[in-house]
C-alpha cells in the first residue's frame, strides 16, 4: 500500500505547520538537561528530547513492565523510556537507527546506574534486535514528512515507511503473551495507525490520553496498548 494520509488536504497542511513549528524550535536548542519521571537526562541538538507530553508512554512503561520482561525499546533516542523500564526489567535492548541517540542514551543510563540492564544497538527497526520480547515499547514519530537530518528523523517518518514496517514484523518479535506500549498522538495521521493495528491483527487498548490547546487547535495524545489477537 502506497501512504496516503486520511485526512483533508487543509488538515494536512495545519500539520505541515506544527511540524516546521516543532522542528525549528528542535533545531534551535542547545545541549539541555532535564528530569523525567525523576530521572536526569542530557541530550544534545542532534537527539530528539522528550516533550512533557511524552511522560504518558513513561508512566505507562512504569506501570506495565515486569522483572521478568524481556523489553525492546524501539527508536530509544535519550534513552528514557529504556532507563524508566530498567527500574523494574534487568534485560532490556534499546535500538535507534541514529548513531548520536545511541551514543546519548548510553551516557544517560550511566548517569542513572543502570547500564548493566540494558543492551544499546544501532539498528533500523528490527534489522539487529534478537529473539522475542515480552514487551515492546514504541514511541514513534508522528508526521509522514521527508526528514533533514537525524533530529527530524526523530519526528517524522517519510510516508510512514517505518511504522507500516514495524506492524509488519512485530508479531515475529513477540512473545505469546507480548504486549506492545505505542504513543501517538492527533498531530500525526491517527487513523493510519489505527488501520495498521486493525490490518495486523492486533487488540488495541487505550491506556491513557491527555489533550493539548495549541493556536487555537486541540491535539490528543494516547498510549495505546497492543497484543496479538
Amino acid at each position: 500500500m502506497t501512504y496516503k494520509p486520511m485526512m483533508s488536504e487543509k488538515k494536512v497542511e495545519k500539520r505541515l505547520e506544527w511540524h516546521t513549528s516543532a522542528y525549528k524550535s528542535m533545531k534551535s536548542r542547545k545541549i539541555t538537561s532535564f528530569k523525567y519521571l525523576g530521572r536526569k537526562f542530557i541530550v544534545p541538538n542532534n537527539v530528539f528530547a522528550p516533550a512533557p507530553m511524552s511522560k504518558l508512554l513513561g508512566k505507562s512503561v512504569l506501570k506495565e513492565v515486569c522483572k521478568k520482561d524481556r523489553v525492546l525499546d524501539m527508536g530509544t533516542g535519550s534513552g528514557n523510556n529504556a532507563i524508566v523500564a530498567a527500574s523494574k526489567s534487568l534485560d532490556i535492548v534499546a535500538v535507534d537507527i541514529n548513531p548520536f541517540a545511541i551514543k546519548c542514551a548510553k551516557i544517560n543510563a550511566g548517569l542513572n546506574k543502570v547500564s548493566s540492564r540494558i543492551k544499546f544497538v544501532k539498528s533500523d527497526l528490527f534489522q539487529k534486535a534478537e529473539g522475542k520480547f515480552d514487551l515492546i515499547i514504541y514511541d514513534s514519530p508522528f508526521r509522514w514528512f521527508r526528514p533533514r537530518d537525524w533530529l527530524e528523523k526523530s519526528i517524522t517518518d517519510k510516508d510512514y515507511k517505518g511504522l507500516t514496517a514495524f506492524f509488519r514484523n512485530v508479531k515475529k518479535y513477540l512473545t505469546d503473551k507480548g504486549r506492545i506500549l505505542i504513543f501517538f498522538g492527533t498531530s500525526g495521521d491517527l487513523n493510519y495507525l489505527k488501520y495498521l493495528i486493525e490490518k495486523n491483527q492486533l487488540k488495541k487498548k487505550e491506556l491513557c490520553k491527555k489533550e493539548l490547546i495549541k493556536e487555537n487547535k486541540k491535539w490528543v495524545y494516547y498510549v495505546y496498548k497492543l497484543t496479538i489477537e
